[in-house]
């Protein structure tokens, strides 16, 4: 039976993909310069800021300074900007999310989250209408640990107090996640609701997993496990 079900953050419950992109292309092109020379450092800082070991603010400024381009104006629209497509994300929420996580709570299953995220993340995701709904919650950038480590899920596991064989997890794939569930013994599911063809999502469909197509499958999926 089916205790607890463990969610995926970003291409799962929310996606980046619904709404305007301001990532490294779009920061360069405010810096104006190219993609490439902020990926220098942008992408290398991508570890410590998943581990929270470095901010947006860090990052961004250092980048401005080396490239010659800091004024405090810039920096200001351009942190201002990444936080604020962060949090457009969560206005564009699949219309079954909120309803699945009621009826999650009405069958009486635990809800947790596990996801790597940044700072500018996770103060978007402790403002949402949906983390009311989680009864833990793990974020890489808080506790220093990122999928597909082990130790993170094994943390969600002790503060929901289930065993992996009750719990089932759901996420849509870009983290090696689910075969890091599997291999403790979870239920995995693979996410598709939000998966499309020809953008440029850290994942795709993977034939191995079982697939939900729209978030209310879940419910279904537990229901299969009380047959």
């Amino acid at each position: 039976m089916i205790k607890a079900v463990i969610f995926d953050m970003f291409e799962t419950l929310i996606t980046h993909f619904e709404s305007p992109l301001y990532m490294a292309k779009q920061i360069s092109e405010d810096m104006g310069i190219t993609e490439q020379k902020f990926r220098e450092i942008w992408d290398k800082t991508d570890d410590d800021r998943t581990l929270g070991q470095k901010t947006l603010e860090e990052v961004i400024e250092k980048s401005l300074r080396v490239n010659n381009c800091y004024t405090d104006e810039l920096f200001e629209k351009i942190v201002g900007k990444r936080k604020q497509s962060k949090i457009e994300c969560f206005r564009h929420l699949h219309s079954q999310i909120i309803p699945m996580f009621m009826t999650l709570k009405e069958l009486n299953i635990k809800i947790g989250l596990i996801t790597n995220c940044y700072f500018e993340e996770s103060d978007v995701i402790k403002e949402s209408e949906m983390f009311r709904y989680f009864d833990s919650v793990c974020m890489s950038c808080e506790l220093g640990i990122k999928k597909p480590d082990v130790e993170i899920f094994q943390r969600c596991l002790k503060e929901l107090a289930v065993r992996p064989e009750e719990c089932l997890y759901v996420g849509d794939g870009g983290s090696f996640e689910l075969e890091t569930a599997r291999s403790l013994g979870m239920h995995p599911l693979q996410a598709a609701w939000y998966l499309k063809d020809g953008v440029n999502q850290p994942a795709r469909r993977k034939a191995e997993f079982l697939q939900a197509e729209s978030p209310m499958d879940v419910i279904s999926e537990i229901g299969r496990h009380k047959e």
